[in-house]
């Protein structure tokens, strides 16, 4: 069996939704089984990015906001979107200015990820960033934020206690505790 083939058929395709940041197109397929059914796929039209910034002493910073599909708030790494095609670093760097006033002299790509990959195609990447030199935060007209600097295992024990939910920012902070007990960083 060849496990790169799709055994989805695809009879035909409708797109039911189209803004600036996703589409929606419902699909009429044949499951695997060869079974009639549906299957709607979200595209997104941007690439999730986020940052793990860590200083020398293994602080690291949360930025909170009320997440509106959620209707909560909700701690995260700084995080946000760059159009398909745009560099992930050149949108990891301004995600992190514009929401911390932070600025790094060092990058690294720490974690791949597909977000919700039953219903979208949704893609993320993490980026570790050191050497970090604090200026003034530039948040978007859209974003009521709140930072905090906190120590990593401070962070870590947030994930374990599921006071952070946000899966981009779960996956990032577990690689980091992998790479500190691996003696990567």
């Amino acid at each position: 069996m060849d496990i790169r083939h799709n055994p989805w058929t695809i009879l035909s395709s409708d797109k039911k939704y189209d803004n600036n940041w996703i589409s929606v197109t419902e699909h009429q397929v044949l499951n695997p089984a060869g079974g009639p059914g549906i299957y709607g796929v979200v595209h997104f039209k941007n690439a999730a990015v986020g940052v793990v910034a860590l200083d020398e002493a293994h602080n690291i910073y949360l930025v909170g906001q009320y997440r509106f599909p959620l209707e909560q708030f909700s701690w995260e790494i700084p995080e946000g979107g760059g159009p398909l095609g745009e560099d992930t670093l050149d949108t990891a760097k301004r995600e992190l200015l514009e929401e911390t006033g932070l600025v790094a002299q060092s990058w690294q790509p720490i974690v791949r990820i597909h977000l919700s990959n039953s219903v979208s195609d949704e893609a993320g990447v993490v980026y570790l960033a050191r050497q970090l030199e604090q200026r003034a935060a530039e948040p978007e007209e859209t974003e009521q934020l709140f930072i905090k600097k906190i120590p990593f295992d401070t962070a870590y024990q947030m994930v374990k206690d599921h006071e952070i939910t946000d899966s981009l920012s779960i996956a990032a902070i577990q690689k980091v505790k992998l790479m500190l007990l691996e003696g990567e960083i």
